[in-house]
């Protein structure tokens, strides 16, 4: 067990970091941003050790993400010309879901493309839809869209059936807790969503 946890210390340390990243995305802590900067640097090295090469380049894409990310929640959305007010949750528009639609395509076929031509990742494909699904996801977090939780679910659970068969376990386990979690984090934020607009109605 010793030799086992020495082995895997570093992919260990990046499931905890990212147990603790949704749990303050779920409760919409700002300070989930530089929790989830230390578990992509993380999984970089995880990921390239394994073979997922995309999802390496997912993690370089979440470091940049989580910058623009921890800005914009601090920036908050302008309530008024000088003023400030707290990012709040929104639904997804149908503009926004024909953009993410094209993109998750696009970067589907790209990365899937690429990674089938170029490397030697074991699932090219399955790899390709866990990234894509990620992308998008994520920069629907940015910007505080309920929907995101519906598409973390989707590529959570893929990810956890490739995790186990490559017999990466820390990090399964890690895409277990995350597919949980994604469920809770849907519940919490339609609970805060309807809150939000009860309020809005009665001023």
């Amino acid at each position: 067990m010793a030799d086992w946890i020495a082995n895997h210390y570093v992919e260990i340390f990046g499931a905890v970091t990212g147990i603790i990243y949704v749990f303050l995305e779920i409760k919409q802590n700002i300070w989930l941003w530089p929790v989830g900067i230390a578990t992509s640097a993380t999984y970089i090295f995880v990921f390239r050790d394994n073979g997922f090469y995309a999802d390496m380049l997912l993690q370089v894409y979440y470091l940049v993400i989580s910058l623009y990310g921890w800005w914009v929640w601090w920036r908050g959305t302008p309530a008024g010309k000088k003023e400030k007010a707290e990012l709040r949750i929104k639904r997804l528009t149908m503009k926004t879901f024909l953009w993410a639609t094209l993109s998750f395509i696009l970067i589907f076929a790209l990365m899937w493309y690429s990674l089938k031509r170029w490397t030697n990742s074991p699932v090219p494909q399955w790899d390709a839809l866990i990234t894509s699904l990620s992308v998008v996801a994520t920069w629907m977090l940015t910007r505080k869209i309920l929907e995101q939780w519906h598409v973390w679910i989707l590529a959570n659970a893929i990810a956890v059936i490739i995790y186990i068969c490559k017999g990466m376990y820390p990090t399964s386990v890690l895409f277990v807790v995350y597919f949980l979690m994604a469920i809770e984090g849907l519940r919490e934020w339609k609970r805060d969503y309807a809150i939000l607009k009860k309020d809005n109605v009665a001023n």
